[in-house]
């Protein structure tokens, strides 16, 4: 629709009524074939979205899942509590930023907190940011990981999250093993023959790849993932300043498996 008004007025003003009925085909031909797109990004409010209410919706709705994830088995843990207490100190939050986050975090808690309306509305003002919704993602995947368990309340709750972002169920597990493999990498050493080959193994999965894969392959997957979580790249999508430390942590874990595979291969 908006491809025929907009072509009809622009015909309009350049050649009259001949340009008129000239807009009109080029807008019909418009809305065929890239108004689906257009209307599911938003159309015009996607242009004109504020970047300052986008990272507030970012921020409200990390801490207000990570209320319900925390809920999810029924009791809110001191893990959970002290996880979110400390992500914000983290997040260098002012004084009234951490009020918005712990009552973000406590309506995440309530028993009718809508989960999906929160996405649909978080999804809306990152449609056409897929890293960031990834990182949000990540970030959920943290706290459901934040006793070193995940329930299958939890992973529920991760699933219904993925599926609401428009991320697959594959990916989702993809990233649970990566998870897992950037904790164990963290806190191994390389003292022994089998702490050392236990960390490759980690190294191999936090990039996504097999140990077989082609030198091309490896790079591709360095790149891509560096790609995903370069801190100047999620700035300029919309990420809230403070979340700056999370993408560098993660692009240095990234950057230390890298440099671990290519020492080993020599």
């Amino acid at each position: 629709m908006w491809g025929k008004i907009l072509g009809a007025l622009f015909g309009m003003a350049l050649l009259k009524i001949p340009g008129l009925f000239i807009g009109l085909l080029i807008g019909h031909w418009f809305d065929k074939a890239y108004g689906g797109t257009f209307a599911s990004r938003g159309g015009f409010n996607g242009f004109s979205r504020d970047k300052s209410e986008a990272q507030g919706i970012f921020r409200y709705n990390t801490f207000a899942v990570m209320g319900h994830i925390a809920k999810s088995n029924g009791v809110v843990t001191k893990s959970h509590i002290q996880q979110a207490t400390i992500f914000m100190e983290q997040l260098g939050l002012t004084a009234a930023q951490k009020q918005e986050a712990q009552a973000a975090f406590r309506h995440g808690k309530q028993a009718d907190f809508p989960l999906l309306e929160q996405l649909a509305e978080f999804k809306s003002a990152y449609r056409t940011r897929p890293d960031m919704l990834l990182m949000f993602l990540e970030i959920q995947i943290s706290t459901a990981y934040v006793d070193l368990n995940l329930s299958s309340a939890e992973q529920k709750i991760l699933t219904q999250v993925a599926s609401a972002l428009g991320i697959s169920g594959a990916q989702l597990e993809q990233m649970l093993s990566r998870y897992e493999a950037e904790a164990r990498f963290a806190k191994s050493s390389t003292g022994g023959p089998a702490d050392a080959g236990n960390r490759l193994k980690d190294a191999y999965k936090i990039l996504g790849i097999s140990a077989d894969s082609s030198e091309a392959e490896l790079k591709k997957a360095y790149k891509k993932l560096m790609s995903q979580h370069h801190p100047d790249k999620l700035m300029s999508q919309g990420l809230p300043p403070e979340l700056m430390d999370v993408a560098k942590q993660k692009t240095q874990d990234i950057q230390a498996a890298y440099e671990l595979i290519r020492k080993q291969r020599g």
